[in-house]
């Protein structure tokens, strides 16, 4: 969807900013041989992979409305669904022989660009927010990466393009930074609105922001997915390889989203094999579900970064964690604590609550795909109270404890609630045109989708559960699982992280319990047989845990040289601990039982900088005046006076990551 062209060109005229994208150009677009009205589109945008020789490519898979009617989730779905991908070639190995790991980051509802381009991609955008340059721990050195937006309206995946008016809003606002708000811009009332555009509102082309056009549930998502991966691998042309392995690695809420996707992966696969009259480890090529022809995936291995697995094993760490950390911060008081922990662990309190809830869903699975609001009022009374009031009261507390001028990050206990860390600049890259030219998008980016995330509250996705059973099955169906977590992040913090782990309900559970932490090395030994330690691993077979020192939420920002480590060892079936070890069932690590042994200290605390499409960056009395225009404004950046001292962070710029993060352990108790 466009303006008129007489509209848009005096909006250009008037200043208003190019903020809608450019009519994509030099796209190919192909029909599937398989799938009825299927097509897939791509280019070479020939931007940020520009190692000589190492090809990427952008584009979507488009179902159209009725792809997902097959009977695995039930309901019907009447939208189209228009998937963005972003390829990228191996640069050390070629396309064909190297493996491929999808990424997905979480939200719900928040965009894979931000993986991409601020943690693990083979870029990074610069502080002008228009250029980047090359990442040496980029996660496709030596495997072909697929970033994904996903579901639909989230990142540039969308259903029906649609114009809207967004407004920035700040901290102090809720969660949602970014309202969108679809507008028809046809009339000389809402043109003057356009008009009027400021440094907080702007226009584009958005998805429908329908809660109904998109998935509302992990299960969705992983049905619409699955769909993806039918065309993508089986006729996406730049990708014909003889290693035909896929993996999963995903972050944050990807902690529901990984473990739900390649769990209903599997399943499809042994559909698949079964339908072929073979048993389901046999199955491989093309075969029929269904009366369809149907790609079988071979699935590798799961990496979860930073996720929220399952909030009934998870909860414990965020009521402790605040106090109880390897840095010695204390947010949460002791009263303050004992209060969360009784309301937790009460008669008919919310443990209690929030299992019935959980029990509930289950029971009710699959729900109607277009169950929108959820209509199930059995449900809705039970789990509202358990989802809100119960699995976020940890949650509240920490947003709301502490006065603004001390809070603590979200993501990094360690750094402030206003933090400029991972910079936000590839928000303000894909704003750009010749960027969104370059991708070939026919809409603007969404960061986080609000309409994604209102859908997976309203069904209380959340406490819905099953994905350490999924875990379970993965492995012992011989999918390889990995986990890290950065120990400075209260979002999905590392203690609530290993006891998912510990309670995954897997054949080997009690083995891996009492495997021991071995030292995670960044390296080979050095001359003088020194070592770098990036964090502590238990590993039992393909099953591992890390902590990862000094790293927040997005743990390959932070430590860039530990990520990269840990992805690759697991990627081509090394131990995590040294990468020197093939593993096989009787690998083991050594060591203590505990990780609370290693003790670091926190980091220098980092001066806020707000850059104003990242409204949490700003310090509330900058963001009012933002909001009144009483600022200026250099590359997306506040360059008052007044912000001219905090720019000087040079201690939180990015390149000092990538010199590596070996890690001084301060105690060894």
């Amino acid at each position: 969807m466009r303006l008129d062209s007489w509209l848009l060109g005096a909006l250009l005229c008037l200043g208003a900013s190019a903020q809608f994208p450019p009519e994509p150009e030099g796209v190919t677009v192909l029909r599937s041989k398989f799938h009825e009205n299927v097509t897939i589109s791509f280019k070479d945008p020939g931007i940020c992979e520009t190692t000589p020789g190492v090809k990427s490519y952008s584009g979507y898979v488009h179902l159209p409305p009725g792809s997902l009617n097959d009977g695995e989730q039930g309901g019907a779905q009447d939208y189209p669904i228009n998937t963005f991908f972003w390829f990228f070639e191996a640069r050390n190995r070629p396309a064909a022989e190297a493996p491929l790991a999808i990424w997905l980051n979480g939200g719900p509802g928040g965009s894979s660009m931000m993986g991409l381009l601020q943690e693990n991609g083979p870029c990074f955008v610069a502080d002008d927010s228009a250029t980047t340059y090359l990442n040496p721990w980029s996660w496709n050195n030596e495997v072909n990466m697929l970033y994904l937006d996903q579901p639909a309206q989230v990142g540039f995946s969308y259903d029906v393009p649609t114009n809207a008016t967004v407004r920035l809003r700040g901290a102090e606002d809720g969660e949602d930074y970014y309202e969108i708000v679809p507008t028809n811009f046809t009339s000389e009332v809402d043109f003057g609105k356009l008009l009027l555009a400021n440094l907080t509102t702007g226009v584009g082309t958005f998805g429908s922001q329908r809660l109904d056009h998109t998935a509302n549930t992990t299960a969705r998502a992983a049905h619409a997915l699955w769909h993806f991966a039918q065309t993508w691998f089986a006729e996406f042309p730049h990708y014909r390889p003889v290693d035909d392995r896929i993996s999963l690695w995903a972050e944050s809420y990807g902690g529901h989203y990984g473990p739900g996707i390649m769990r209903f992966f599997q399943e499809m696969n042994n559909k698949i094999a079964t339908a072929r009259g073979r048993s389901p480890k046999e199955g491989k090529g093309r075969g029929y579900e269904k009366e369809k022809d149907a790609h079988y995936l071979h699935l590798d291995t799961l990496g979860i970064v930073n996720g929220l697995i399952d909030i009934m094993a998870q909860i414990e760490g965020y009521i402790t964690f605040p106090s109880y950390n390897t840095y010695g911060i204390h947010i949460f008081d002791q009263s303050l604590q004992d209060e969360l922990w009784y309301n937790w662990t009460r008669p008919h309190g919310c443990k209690e609550q929030v299992s019935a809830c959980a029990e509930r869903l289950r029971d009710q699975d699959p729900l109607p795909l277009n169950c929108g609001l959820l209509s199930l009022k059995n449900i809705d009374e039970i789990c509202t109270n358990a989802t809100e009031e119960c699995a976020m009261a940890p949650w509240t507390a920490y947003r709301a404890l502490i006065p603004d001028g001390r809070a603590r990050g979200w993501y990094d206990i360690a750094h402030p609630k206003h933090d400029p860390f991972p910079p936000p600049y590839y928000l303000g890259y894909l704003r750009q045109a010749h960027v969104q030219a370059a991708l070939g998008v026919p809409v603007n980016y969404t960061a986080r989708s609000a309409a994604v995330a209102a859908g997976f509250q309203a069904t209380h996705d959340l406490v819905r559960g099953g994905f350490l059973e999924d875990i379970a099955y993965l492995l012992d169906a011989g999918v390889k699982v990995h986990l890290m977590y950065g120990d400075r992040d209260f979002a999905c913090n590392w203690v609530g992280g290993e006891a998912a782990s510990l309670a995954v309900p897997h054949a080997r559970r009690d083995e891996f319990a009492n495997a021991g932490y071995a030292e995670m090395l960044l390296a080979e030994p050095d001359d003088s047989g020194g070592w770098r330690m990036g964090g502590l691993t238990r590993q039992l077979g393909n099953f591992s845990f890390t902590r990862v020192f000094q790293a927040g939420h997005e743990v390959p920002s932070y430590a860039p040289e530990a990520a990269y480590r840990i992805f690759n060892r697991a990627m081509f079936g090394r131990d995590v601990a040294t990468g020197t070890v093939k593993v096989d069932g009787a690998y083991k690590t050594r060591g203590p039982r505990d990780a609370w042994d290693w003790l670091n200290m926190p980091p220098d605390w980092p001066h806020p900088r707000c850059y104003i499409l990242e409204p949490l960056s700003c310090v509330p009395e900058v963001w009012e005046r933002v909001k009144k225009g009483a600022v200026t404004v250099r590359d997306w950046f506040v360059v008052d006076d007044k912000e001219k001292s905090a720019a000087n962070g040079k201690g939180w710029d990015r390149m000092q990551g990538l010199k590596g993060d070996g890690q001084d352990v301060i105690g060894d108790l």
